[in-house]
């Protein structure tokens, strides 16, 4: 199975944390559903171009949240994820991009009227309302 991941290498964010991100977003989002086969290790590493180790700790890191599950011998599976679980994980995926936007609000001395502003328009731009 090809898992639509893009990596920037030229990104501060560590390798493990961008995978990790977005397998999760695809996750939560629905993309890959509940009982999905995901690749081997070996397989997504190769296919991502990088280590073992790396997918090994993303893998390991979304089992411990309980998104995926390891069978052994039969491979790494997309676990059921409840509804209200699916809420949280939307909300704290959410809060943490929100939260990161403001910090950087902030670092350029933006008021905070000129960041709500900011983000309406985005808002408005992304969901294509308009008043």
């Amino acid at each position: 199975m090809w898992i639509p991941i893009q990596i920037n290498e030229n990104s501060a964010e560590p390798l493990y944390h961008q995978i990790e991100t977005q397998l999760k977003s695809l996750i939560i989002s629905g993309t890959i559903i509940e009982g999905t086969l995901l690749p081997s290790i070996r397989e997504f590493a190769g296919d991502l171009k990088c280590s073992v180790i790396t997918v090994r700790r993303v893998y390991q890191d979304l089992e411990a949240e309980g998104l995926l599950r390891t069978r052994q011998g039969t491979g790494t599976f997309v676990s059921h994820v409840g509804e209200g679980a699916m809420e949280g994980y939307k909300k704290e995926a959410i809060r943490k991009a929100l939260e990161s936007a403001v910090d950087v609000g902030l670092s350029v001395q933006c008021s905070e009227a000129e960041l709500i502003e900011l983000f309406r328009e985005i808002v408005k731009h992304k969901y294509g309302s308009q008043e």
